[in-house]
Order: C-alpha cells, then sequence, then structure tokens
C-alpha cells in the first residue's frame, strides 16, 4: 500500500493522545489502584504523567545497526529454509499471508513510515499505530497476564518506573513473525521500556528486548528513536480497499 505524503493538520485545541496509563486517584489512600475496567472520576491523576500528545514517528538513527534475531533448532532449519526459497525466487520469497495482515508484535514496532500516538487513561496505556490501524493496549492497573488466546499483539501489562513506562508482553500468536521468514515459539515475552530523552523532550526512545528459550539462542535488544509533531494527527488506513488476494480454479483463497 502506498503511504500519503501529505498529513492533515490538527486544529487548535483537538490534540489526540493514544496510550493508556495506570495511575493513583486524588484523594484515594497510598496504594490504592485505579482499575481501567472503572475509570470514572480518575482522569485528573493523569496530569502527573509525562507529556507524550502528538504523534511520534521513528527515526532512523545513523550509523545504527538493528540486532537481528539469532535463532536456533527447528526455528533455525525453518529460516534456511524460507532463504532457499527467495534465493530461487530471485531473491523474493513467496508470501503466504495477505499483505492486509498486521506485522504483529515486535515488528509492527519497527515500522517507520507511519507513526503512532499514546492516548492516557486510568488504568491503561494505548498506543494508537496508523499503520493497519492497530491499537496496543497496555495494562498498568496491577493485573496480571490471563491465560488467553495468541493474539498478534499479545496481552501487555505495564508499570511506571518514574517517567518510564516498562511493558511485558506475552501470548503472541506463532504464525507472527519476528522479522520476514523468522518464527518464534509460545514461550516468547518481550519488554519494552519507552522514555522521552532527558535533553530533548521531542524525542523519545523505546527499548526493546525479545527472548524465547525454545527458539532463540539468546535474547536480542533495540532500541529504537521517535520523533514528535504536535500539528498533525494520523491518517485512516484501510488496506481492505486495495487488497488483492490469489484464488484457485476452485475459487478458494491460497493464502494461509
Amino acid at each position: 500500500m502506498n503511504r500519503q505524503t501529505g498529513r492533515r493538520i490538527a486544529l487548535p485545541g483537538v490534540l489526540a493522545l493514544s496510550f493508556v496509563a495506570s495511575v493513583y486517584a486524588a484523594g484515594d489512600a497510598p496504594g490504592a489502584t485505579v482499575h481501567a475496567s472503572a475509570p470514572k472520576g480518575h482522569y485528573a491523576a493523569l496530569d502527573a504523567l509525562p507529556d507524550w500528545g502528538g504523534i511520534w514517528t521513528l527515526t532512523p538513527v545513523p550509523g545504527t545497526k538493528r540486532e537481528t534475531p539469532t535463532l536456533k533448532g527447528s526455528y533455525l532449519a525453518e529460516y534456511q529454509a524460507f532463504q532457499k526459497d527467495a534465493d530461487a525466487n530471485h531473491g523474493k520469497p513467496r508470501k503466504k499471508t495477505s499483505n492486509c495482515t498486521p506485522p504483529g508484535m515486535p515488528y509492527i514496532m519497527g515500522v517507520a513510515q507511519y507513526p503512532i500516538e499514546f492516548l492516557f487513561t486510568p488504568g491503561r496505556v494505548t498506543i494508537h499505530h496508523e499503520a493497519w490501524m492497530q491499537w496496543r493496549v497496555i495494562f498498568t492497573d496491577g493485573r496480571s497476564h490471563p491465560d488467553t488466546e495468541p493474539s498478534f499483539n499479545g496481552h501487555s501489562i505495564g508499570h511506571w518506573e518514574g517517567d518510564t513506562l516498562v511493558v511485558e508482553t506475552v501470548g503472541i500468536k506463532e504464525t507472527v513473525p519476528l522479522m520476514p521468514g523468522m518464527h518464534h515459539s509460545d514461550k516468547i515475552r518481550i519488554h519494552e521500556r519507552f522514555a522521552l530523552d532527558p535533553k530533548d523532550p521531542d524525542v523519545m526512545r523505546v527499548q526493546i528486548t525479545v527472548e524465547d528459550p525454545e527458539a532463540l539462542a539468546k535474547p536480542y535488544t533495540n532500541t529504537l528513536t521517535f520523533t514528535r509533531t504536535r500539528d498533525a494527527e494520523l491518517l485512516e488506513f484501510v488496506c481492505a480497499e486495495n487488497d488483492r488476494n490469489p484464488v484457485d480454479a476452485a475459487g478458494e483463497t491460497l493464502f494461509e
């Protein structure tokens, strides 16, 4: 899908936020947690959180090289077969899924072309991705991970360490690749640290560490840098309007 080059400018005072955070409500006893399921009356305490308003675009830092996963066992063999197939197809791997399938975690955090925004509400932080119009919900109300069905973005819980949001994500579908051709097991666990640059509040750094004892020989870590724009908003992303799915003679889709 081609990216539109222009951006609509937001009206003054209509600045959208999209991350959700856990806070203690004014007047509550120390240590009392505000639950995301009942946020009424607890919005004033959000002012104590750092200012992450506006939209944030991934900005490559010159000279920075991303660390790639070091696969092992059957996961390494699968990736080697993927590379061999790509080489036999003029360097272009054959896809088994639609281009409209969202990339999932952690890949979606590294999509440079499409920005994100944060919304703070009691008990959660939500990341709104322009790409594929995806949402990541990070619960910060003290809950633990539930026993739930795996999903593209997984289940995330977080807490604040000063002005740094610390997040743990589990429950990511095994069909979601770490990178093209690289897959993981159901033991994958992702740790993130979101914080503004102390020297420039319009720069955010997100440290992402991925671990998987079954698929990875060792954990790997990357730090992503985002820059802020105050006077813009996200664009609508409707991939299905331009989606093309190959079908066989019986009309059945060839994608998995």
